[in-house]
């Protein structure tokens, strides 16, 4: 998935003529911290809901505030793993899009980027969910696949999670059924480390939390 297909419609850029307070009801309205500026088809750069506020005057047009982020975008071609990658470094929570010629196609907000990995790597379909942890020497995609498919399970996807200053990798596994203790038994027979399985017997609640950290692996 590219960037281009990611943006979110219901975002319109403002104007330099815009005063503060009508970008603050925007920002509430629609959730996020930050808003594009756009001159044309130009884009100046993203103007945040801290940026207003230090100005201290919401009747001032957005022209006379400073931007503390000048230029951050992506272009159209980039990968959802190059959108995450940027969105979080600089803890956005939207990014715009610029085409080759740089012209300002539309931005990508945090909750469309959730939105669609939850929908392209099955975090919402009904099914168990297995960490393991284990150094990066020891990761083999191949083996930890046929360990689940031997019990009659598939993998519908699959995260890595590091840690700072370690080789040890954190590996979330989403299975397609809620039924995990023969696969969770596999794993201990050949040395597998199970540091956290969630199935059947966890309640919503249960499950949310589970979710929210599946999303902190992805550094979000």
């Amino acid at each position: 998935m590219i960037a281009r297909h990611l943006i979110t419609e219901e975002i319109l850029p403002l104007k330099t003529s815009n005063t503060g307070e009508e970008a603050i009801s925007l920002m509430e309205e629609l959730k996020v911290s930050h808003l594009p500026i756009v001159n044309g088809e130009t884009l100046l750069g993203l103007i945040s809901e801290q940026d207003i506020y230090d100005l201290n005057n919401l009747k001032q047009p957005l022209g006379n505030h400073k931007l503390s982020l000048k230029h951050p975008f992506v272009s159209e071609h980039q990968h959802l793993y190059d959108v995450l990658k940027l969105v979080s470094s600089l803890k956005l929570t939207l990014i715009p899009v610029l085409d080759d010629n740089e012209k300002y196609l539309g931005c990508i907000s945090i909750q469309n980027l959730i939105r669609y990995m939850a929908n392209s790597f099955a975090l919402e379909n009904p099914g168990g969910i297995i960490v393991l942890e284990m150094s990066e020497n020891d990761y083999d995609l191949t083996e930890i696949a046929q360990i689940v498919q031997s019990n009659d399970a598939k993998v519908l996807s699959l995260f890595l999670g590091s840690h700072p200053e370690s080789t040890r990798l954190e590996v979330a596994i989403k299975l397609n059924k809620t039924d995990i203790g023969a696969v969770l038994q596999t794993f201990d027979r050949y040395g597998y480390y199970v540091k956290a399985s969630f199935g059947e017997e966890d309640d919503l609640e249960s499950l949310k939390e589970n979710y929210d950290s599946l999303i902190n692996y992805l550094n979000i």
